[in-house]
């Protein structure tokens, strides 16, 4: 069934899924603060800013007047960074309908009150009334999805019906979705994988090799099931798309924002100089100092996430970063597994 669907934002991210949409026969109504992105949206069919060179199909508008945007839209997509989420929710609020099904695509956790978006949409409309929520998730690049490169994302919800209704709306040949009840374990899995991007990308430019690399993702990965356990999610959300998916693709390649930030810091610029190389929103910055903070609050170890944020907030070398993590005093590999076999 085609939809009439509102895209709030119109960076790469939403952009691309914007596109995606729009290639499947929906009508998408994009919303941007910005003039001149609306008028090249409508106008020439380019978002150059955030995807040079990618035509948007003619089934795509764009205007700056929420209300235009979001009306007669049962689903509404919010392509915002997490930092904007509140703001941008407050904003539209009102002009949301009461069946809208509110689909979050923003990876990150509010850095001053510590909490994930979805707690963020609940205060803000006072537990979501009528509307679900539903958190959008997994290992894709921009870039790639606004090219019609074949992608697998996971959809999010406490509310199935609303889940599996964004899975049928996203599904077509280039992209598969998953469902996933663990919307805290989604979220946390999208936002915390940043912090571990920004520490390969630091390994990168001190020109450490892949087996530092592949220790720093597999044990970012052991803190970030910790933290998420500790949080009420299920371990096993990290073993799929928006864990280990997301962590292997933010890691490794050059279209992720976080890692080439990294790379810019091991290379000896500061965390101002490093974001501002990349041009855009870097969310594992804001997201490591909130992660330092759950860390703390639930008492969960987290020595990857400790040492990057020494390195952008208390001016720390990069190189000895990694080699006083490299120095930590032994331990097992999982701690329950050598607890459960060793115990006697």
């Amino acid at each position: 069934m085609k939809q009439m669907v509102a895209v709030v934002g119109a960076g790469s991210w939403a952009t691309a899924l914007a596109i995606q949409l729009a290639n499947k026969g929906h009508t998408v109504k994009m919303w941007s603060r910005n003039e001149e992105t609306v008028r090249e949206i409508n106008n020439e069919h380019q978002n150059n800013k955030y995807l040079e060179g990618i035509t948007i199909p003619q089934n795509i508008t764009c205007s700056g007047d929420y209300k235009e945007v979001l009306s007669g839209c049962q689903y509404v997509l919010y392509g915002v960074p997490s930092h904007s989420f509140r703001e941008v929710i407050k904003m539209t609020l009102p002009y949301l309908s009461q069946r809208a099904v509110v689909i979050n695509a923003a990876k990150g956790i509010e850095e001053q009150t510590l909490k994930r978006m979805s707690d963020v949409f609940n205060e803000e409309t006072d537990g979501g009334g009528d509307k679900s929520y539903v958190v959008l998730s997994g290992p894709s690049h921009a870039e790639e999805v606004a090219l019609n490169i074949p992608t697998a994302l996971v959809v999010a919800s406490k509310d199935m019906k609303s889940a599996q209704g964004v899975q049928e709306l996203f599904m077509s040949d280039y992209m598969r979705v998953y469902t996933n009840p663990d919307v805290v374990g989604v979220e946390l899995g999208g936002s915390l994988k940043n912090i571990i991007a920004l520490g390969t990308g630091i390994a990168d430019g001190l020109g450490f090799g892949d087996n530092t690399k592949a220790a720093l993702m597999t044990r970012g990965l052991a803190e970030i099931t910790r933290l998420g356990e500790a949080m009420g999610a299920s371990p096993m959300t990290f073993a799929g798309l928006a864990g280990v998916g997301d962590l292997i693709v933010t890691c490794t390649s050059m279209h992720s924002r976080n890692r080439r930030a990294g790379i810019a810091i091991g290379k000896g610029k500061s965390m101002d100089e490093a974001v501002q190389s990349v041009r855009m929103v870097v969310e594992g910055v804001r997201t490591t100092r909130a992660a330092k903070g759950l860390a703390a609050r639930y008492g969960v170890e987290m020595p990857i996430t400790e040492h990057i944020y020494k390195v952008l907030y208390e001016g720390h070398s990069p190189r000895e970063a990694v080699m006083s993590l490299m120095g930590r005093s032994g331990k097992p590999e999982i701690e329950e597994v050598a607890l459960l076999n060793w115990q006697s």
